[in-house]
């Protein structure tokens, strides 16, 4: 009778024995794109830091930001407020100053974005794997830096001539914030003006037609109540009517004795009415620029 071999200890200790686990190296993984909105805060940071770097290399573009302002703060101040109330028309009159150059420099977004399809540049950007929003961001964002700059030279020599801030730091901190609002929206008009225009050429043009009348018929500088007929309508409501209004309300910059006073609810809620004009502009603005971007960017 066969006997089964008996398995010996050691040989039931190997064949049980657990190995030892050998290490592994990792695979290795394919990065972590960011989120789109910090990609779009990215690539909107990236173009605005490219406009900047263009204007400090080009240091003649600052000349509309910075001298112009000057120029219309002193004709304005001593040519115009000689005759509508010396220094009382002086404080009247850099709240309009403020509006209106924050407006004109709207130009820098249309002629910017111009020369930018003239030059292919926008055709660059397309290849990128970037927002297309970023593009017309990064524009409008650079542009408020120096809408920003513009304000802090206009301020110190409006302090030269006799304007000041009657008001409390709060308020005036939302008159400047109203400004740069309005600046921002306005931009965006600018990035579409520039996006329709064939031309650089046609892009200056284009931008100064509307935007002349615009600021002059207003109270910018004047009282709205002189104007006759339907002028002093579209005075009364026109936003940088609004724009100039608050800042001078918040402010505390009375007007001249010899103006009439504004009546009517755009001059009653000026404040209110003046952000509610720069949403509405950038409600409408925005999607048709980044339409138009759209267009041009894919032909």
């Amino acid at each position: 009778m066969s006997m089964a071999p008996e398995v010996s200890p050691a040989t039931d200790d190997y064949a049980t024995r657990e190995l030892p686990i050998q290490p592994t190296t990792p695979r290795p993984t394919a990065p972590v794109e960011s989120a789109p909105r910090f990609r779009f805060i990215r690539d909107s940071a990236i173009v605005a830091y490219r406009n900047l770097l263009t204007i400090l290399r080009v240091p003649t573009l600052l000349v509309t930001a910075t001298v112009q302002p000057l120029m219309f703060v002193f004709l304005f101040a001593y040519i115009f407020g000689a005759s509508l109330g010396g220094d009382q028309y002086r404080e009247f009159l850099l709240a309009g100053i403020f509006t209106q150059t924050v407006a004109f420099n709207a130009a820098f977004t249309t002629v910017g974005l111009a020369g930018d399809l003239q030059k292919g540049i926008i055709d660059r950007m397309r290849t990128l794997p970037m927002s297309r929003l970023a593009v017309l961001m990064g524009r409008t964002l650079s542009d408020l830096v120096v809408n920003i700059l513009s304000l802090v030279v206009m301020a110190i020599c409006g302090y030269v001539v006799g304007w000041r801030i009657n008001g409390s730091i709060a308020d005036a901190a939302l008159a400047f914030a109203i400004i740069l609002l309005f600046a921002f929206a306005m931009s965006w008009v600018g990035a579409l003006t520039g996006l329709i225009s064939p031309t650089v050429e046609v892009a200056q043009s284009a931008g100064l037609i509307w935007m002349f009348p615009l600021s002059f018929i207003s109270s910018a500088f004047i009282s709205a109540q002189t104007l006759p007929g339907p002028l002093r309508t579209i005075a009364e409501w026109n936003p940088i009517t609004a724009v100039s209004a608050a800042g001078r309300k918040l402010f505390e910059n009375g007007s001249p004795p010899t103006f009439a006073p504004a009546t009517g609810w755009p001059a009653e809620h000026c404040v209110e009415y003046a952000v509610i004009c720069s949403v509405v502009i950038l409600a409408l603005a925005m999607p048709a620029a980044l339409l138009q971007y759209r267009k041009v960017a894919s032909h």
